[in-house]
């Protein structure tokens, strides 16, 4: 198939060259034009104009930043783009600004089709990773194989077109949190004289994220009345974690949050419930 990529950023032109190898034909266009020129090397036939590049393809697949750059992109394109041609977006976006574009393209008689992933430039490069799709059950169905050529797995989220965006939110907030705490690991270490390396080495023998799918299940089930970290003992640690940095002259940035978190809970009498009662959604 004759496919055009817009955006080859690291993401993208990891695609770009792997739809190169599965034998398809790819036109691709980036704001800066070098990007998408060096793609040549790969067999891609570079465009200084995202509408040029849309001549005869079956396809057009996006790698953006956000929002704001999908529509700024492909909003000019309306009147290009084929009634035939299906439109993928890979861009990470937010869940309320997805809905209305996929609206707004199915009004135009188009179809858009949401695709996130949890990629690494090298995974795109290898067809491995997961990319997330929602939407109309019969699209998804046909699209399918493409998507697979793309990806190690495609996981089906339901009819609802934006929930791949809530989804792919989801699981970027856990990186980034995970991100965050590591930091404040990092600045409690260096508050009581341990350095980095030292303090990263519990994690090659206690690895914290084997726990989060038992942790995640507890929240869900509210199973949280036998306790196995109780809430107040939970909160203490915190606040040993939070006075140890700061004697140190270390201030913590996302312990505060979840001492807030433990302390709403606590006001609300739950402090003898398990932990995981903290992260619930009150009623």
């Amino acid at each position: 198939m004759k496919i055009a990529f817009l955006g080859t950023g690291l993401m993208g032109s990891g695609f770009v060259r792997r739809l190169r190898a599965t034998g398809h034909e790819v036109n691709v266009w980036n704001r800066s034009p070098a990007k998408a020129k060096a793609l040549e090397a790969d067999g891609a036939k570079a465009f200084a104009d995202p509408a040029a590049a849309l001549m005869g393809v079956g396809r057009i697949h996006l790698s953006l930043s956000d929002d704001a750059s999908v529509d700024s992109v492909l909003e000019p394109l309306a009147a290009q783009v084929a009634t035939t041609t299906w439109i993928v977006d890979h861009t990470t976006t937010a869940v309320s600004p997805t809905a209305e574009r996929v609206a707004r393209w199915k009004a135009r008689g188009r179809s858009f089709i949401h695709a996130p992933v949890f990629m690494a430039p090298a995974n795109a490069l290898e067809g491995t990773g997961l990319m997330l799709v929602s939407g109309d059950q019969a699209k998804h169905d046909l699209l399918l194989p493409a998507l697979q050529q793309m990806t190690g797995k495609v996981l089906y989220l339901g009819p609802a077109p934006e929930r791949a965006a809530a989804f792919k939110l989801f699981g970027n907030m856990t990186l980034i949190g995970i991100l965050g705490v590591l930091g404040d690991v990092n600045r409690l270490a260096h508050a009581v004289g341990i350095s980095t390396s030292e303090a990263f080495s519990l994690f090659q023998h206690f690895n914290p994220g084997q726990m989060l799918p038992a942790r995640a299940a507890r929240i869900e089930s509210g199973d949280v009345t036998q306790p196995s970290f109780e809430m107040t003992m939970a909160r203490k640690d915190v606040r040993l974690m939070i006075e140890e940095a700061q004697r140190g002259g270390m201030d913590l940035f996302v312990m505060p949050g979840v001492a807030a978190m433990f302390d709403a809970a606590i006001a609300r009498g739950e402090g003898a419930l398990d932990s995981a009662a903290a992260a619930r959604v009150p009623d």
